[in-house]
């Protein structure tokens, strides 16, 4: 099968194209077909050699980065529990640091509870936006466990991590105040945020501008960190979102009376349930799998150039 991956770490051009066997299915697993997977920051992390530590020793080379692929069932364990047949149309979230390796490949075997079936309507390349960044969105939300009616602010609305957030608060029933530079305020107004702030290091400030008493809890997908601190209540909290192979907090200084809720989207590879009411909602129209480009696979290395580069509203992915 086609893979991409990483012998040593560097640049984009360490990115390799390789033919690796087909996996295996084991007990409980499910085989995927990949025809899309996305590029997120944890892929770059992976290529430079953050995520050594987790690797080395453990997998071997070459890595492969991905954290979501969307394809078809190519074939499912005896003893798996799922409702999943061959030939469905499925999205998963793939996790590089387990023994499936990462989702830059024709073919991933993951376990069965990582998999569900894509959104009614969507392409693979659609499906493959969704699985690791409305995950995250939803641990954070659900970490920070803000009641219905409360307001949260997010930061990063216009990215891909920003705006599942502001959509899936939304679909919660909070208010969203969120940031967005003056080219994105139109998108972020249209994502659901009840109101939008400048962004910028004087982000805060905006955020007290328009909700005096500070907002209950932040999610922080700009990774505004201190700078963010100020726009929340006495009491709040703030959801910082770390990628695979980043350290296990994010230190911020002195927070006072806020409350740090460090969100690490593994924890919830098995979470199902939530991947599938991800599905739901985005074929209820209530959340929006947003495309930046795409790129076919043996040209993973501009595709992470172009992310590096910034800017990119959605997500760019892979074809295979």
């Amino acid at each position: 099968m086609k893979a991409v991956g990483v012998f040593q770490y560097g640049d984009p051009e360490v990115l390799e194209v390789v033919d690796l066997p087909i996996p295996e299915v084991g007990p409980g697993q499910v085989r995927i077909r990949v025809h899309a997977a996305s590029v997120n920051p944890s892929d770059i992390l992976l290529r430079r050699g953050f995520t050594d530590p987790m690797l080395a020793g453990r997998l071997t080379p070459p890595y492969r980065p991905g954290m979501d692929a969307a394809g078809v069932v190519d074939e499912v364990a005896p003893d798996a529990v799922t409702d999943l047949r061959v030939g469905d149309r499925v999205m998963a979230i793939v996790i590089p640091i387990d023994p499936s390796g990462g989702a830059y490949a024709e073919y991933v075997v993951v376990d069965a509870r990582q998999v569900v079936k894509a959104p009614a309507g969507t392409t693979h390349v659609e499906a493959a936006t969704l699985p690791m960044n409305g995950l995250t969105a939803r641990l954070a939300l659900d970490v920070l466990g803000v009641p219905s009616g409360g307001w949260i602010a997010v930061t990063g609305a216009a990215g891909a991590l920003g705006g599942y957030a502001v959509q899936l608060a939304k679909a919660d029933g909070l208010h969203v105040v969120a940031d967005a530079a003056p080219t994105d305020e139109e998108l972020v107004h249209s994502l659901g945020a009840d109101r939008v702030v400048h962004r910028g290091p004087d982000v805060a400030d905006r955020i007290r501008e328009v909700i005096p008493e500070g907002v209950e809890a932040v999610v922080d997908a700009a990774v505004m960190g201190p700078k963010a601190l100020p726009a929340i209540r006495t009491g709040g909290q703030i959801a910082l979102a770390r990628s695979v192979g980043e350290p296990g907090t994010v230190p911020l200084g002195d927070t006072g009376d806020v409350t740090v809720r460090n969100v690490f989207v593994p924890e919830y590879r098995y979470a199902h349930d939530k991947l599938d009411a991800l599905r739901v909602l985005a074929e209820e129209g209530r959340i929006t799998l947003r495309v930046a480009a795409e790129y076919p696979a043996d040209r993973a290395a501009d595709a992470h150039r172009r992310f590096e580069a910034g800017g990119v509203r959605g997500r760019l992915v892979l074809t295979f």
